[in-house]
C-alpha cells in the first residue's frame, strides 16, 4: 500500500513524500493514521537530526516518519494479534515503549510509523510492550491528545505526601486538600484544571494563578466555578500581578495552613520560589515546566524541608497507565482537553510548522493527515471564511462551542476540507 509521510533525513531535513509500505508480516497491522498533534520533541528531533538519542545513526538512508501524538484505524491485523486487535478499530501510541532497554520509539526511530502520514505499519513490539492502546471515543483528535493529556495525568500521579514517623510515600495529590496551579492557564495548564476537576482524587481548593486577564478569563468560562464545585472543589481564579499581597491573600484562602500541592506550569524563578513560600506542612512542589536552560535553577527554603517536610518532584511525560487513564475517560466524556487545540491544518503544513514550532503562538498544533491545508489558528478562521467557502461553516461551529475544537467541528472538515 502506498503512503504518504514527512520524514526525517537530517538535521532541519524534513520531506514529504509518497512510497509503498511493505507487506505487513503476522506480528504486524497495517493502520490508517487520521490525526496527529505536533510536539515539540519532534521539533527537537527535526532540529538535532542523529544527534538526538532517539533517531537513528542511518537516518540518512533510512529516513524515519516523525510524529508520536496519533490516532487513526486499524486496517489489516496480522495474524498473531488477531486475538486482541480488529480491522476498524480506533487506537492511540503509547511512543515510549521502553523496549529491551532500547530508547527507540515511534516518531523518531522506524522507517514505516510516525504520526504524520496517512498510512502506516504498526511493528511487533508496540503490541508486545501494551503500548497500542483501544480508543473508543468519537473524536479522533482527543486521541491524539491522549498522549500529551497523559503527561499532565502523569504529573498528578507523581506528587506524594507523608505521615509522620512513616517512611512511605502516598502517591498523588492530597485528597481534600489545597492546591494551587501557578502560571496555569497555558495550553498545558488548561488541562490541568479540566484533569483535576474531574479526576477521582480531588482537592478542596484550587486557586489557578496567571498574569494575564485575557486568558484568566478564557480559562474561567471553560471550566467555570459552578463545574468545580459541583465536584466538591472551590475553585479560584487569581491574577497575581493586579492582586496586592497576592501570596498572602492565597494563604489566607488555607486559614494560613498553606498549599498540599503547588503546581508550576512556567520555567520562571520566581514563580517557583513562590511556590515554595506557598508549600504548607508535607506540601509538594510539581514542577511541570520544561526549561530550555540546563542551568536553570531557583532557591529552596531548606529549613522548611527540613521541619516542614517540604519536598520537590518533577516530571517529564507520562507512562502507560496515564495514558490510558486519559483514553477511558475521554471515551466516557468526563474529559474533554480540546482547549489545548488552538490550530489546524493537513499534512502538506507539518514539516513548516514542524521548523518553526517554538515561534508559532498557541497551544497544541492539529494534523489531519488526509488532508491538504495550510495551518490555520482557530481565532482566524471567522477572517478566512469571508475569503474561503470552506472556514464560514467551520467558524461558525468552532464558534458556537466557545471557541474550542470539537467532534462537529472535526467531521466538518474531514468532510469538506481537500484531501492531500
Amino acid at each position: 500500500m502506498k503512503t504518504k509521510a514527512v520524514r526525517l533525513y537530517g538535521k532541519n531535513d524534513l520531506r514529504l513524500e509518497e512510497f509503498d509500505l511493505p507487506p505487513i508480516r503476522e506480528d504486524e497491522i497495517l493502520a490508517k493514521v487520521v490525526s496527529d498533534s505536533i510536539c515539540m520533541s519532534s521539533y527537537k528531533a527535526a532540529q538535532q537530526g542523529a544527534d538526538h538519542k532517539r533517531v537513528p545513526d542511518d537516518v540518512a538512508t533510512r529516513p524515519v516518519m516523525i510524529g508520536h501524538e496519533f490516532c487513526g484505524e486499524m486496517v489489516q491485523v496480522g495474524k498473531k494479534w488477531g486475538d486482541k486487535f480488529r480491522s476498524g478499530m480506533k487506537f492511540s501510541i503509547q511512543p515510549a515503549l521502553n523496549y529491551k532497554g532500547s530508547l527507540n520509539a515511534p516518531g523518531y526511530s522506524y522507517r514505516y510509523i510516525g504520526g504524520n502520514a496517512t498510512y502506516i505499519v504498526i511493528p511487533n513490539e508496540v503490541m508486545e510492550m501494551d503500548c497500542l492502546l483501544e480508543y473508543t471515543g468519537d473524536a479522533f483528535f482527543l486521541g491524539s491528545l491522549a498522549e500529551p493529556m497523559s503527561c499532565v495525568i502523569g504529573t498528578f500521579h507523581a506528587c506524594y505526601h507523608t505521615r509522620n514517623g512513616v517512611y512511605a510515600h502516598e502517591m498523588g495529590v492530597r485528597e481534600g486538600g489545597n492546591m494551587a496551579i501557578l502560571a496555569g492557564v497555558g495550553p498545558m495548564g488548561l488541562a490541568a484544571i479540566n484533569y483535576i476537576i474531574h479526576c477521582p482524587r480531588k482537592p478542596k481548593l484550587l486557586v489557578v494563578t496567571d498574569i494575564d486577564d485575557a486568558r484568566l478569563k478564557r480559562a474561567a468560562s471553560l471550566y467555570t466555578a459552578e463545574e468545580a464545585a459541583a465536584g466538591g472543589i472551590k475553585l479560584i481564579y487569581l491574577n497575581t500581578k493586579d492582586t496586592p499581597d497576592a501570596e498572602g491573600y492565597m494563604k489566607s484562602l488555607t486559614d494560613g495552613k498553606g498549599y498540599d500541592d503547588v503546581l508550576v506550569f512556567a520555567p520562571v524563578r520566581a514563580i517557583v520560589e513562590q511556590a515554595d513560600r506557598l508549600l504548607g506542612m508535607d506540601g509538594c512542589l510539581n514542577f511541570f515546566a520544561g526549561p530550555s536552560d540546563t542551568g536553570f535553577k531557583a532557591e529552596l527554603n531548606f529549613y522548611n524541608v527540613h521541619y516542614a517536610f517540604t519536598h520537590v518532584v518533577g516530571t517529564s511525560g507520562g507512562n502507560t497507565g496515564d495514558m490510558v487513564e486519559a483514553l477511558e475517560m475521554m471515551s466516557a466524556g468526563t474529559l474533554n482537553p480540546a482547549a489545548m487545540i488552538t490550530h489546524v491544518g493537513g499534512l502538506n503544513a507539518v514539516i513548516e510548522t514542524t521548523k518553526n514550532l517554538p515561534h508559532i503562538p498557541g497551544g497544541k498544533k492539529l494534523i489531519y493527515t488526509h488532508l491538504n491545508m495550510e495551518l490555520t489558528a482557530l481565532e482566524e478562521l471567522e477572517e478566512k471564511g469571508k475569503t474561503d467557502p470552506l472556514f464560514a461553516p467551520l467558524a461558525r461551529i468552532v464558534k458556537a462551542g466557545n471557541g474550542i475544537w470539537s467532534t462537529e467541528a472535526e467531521r466538518y472538515l474531514l468532510e469538506h476540507a481537500p484531501k492531500i
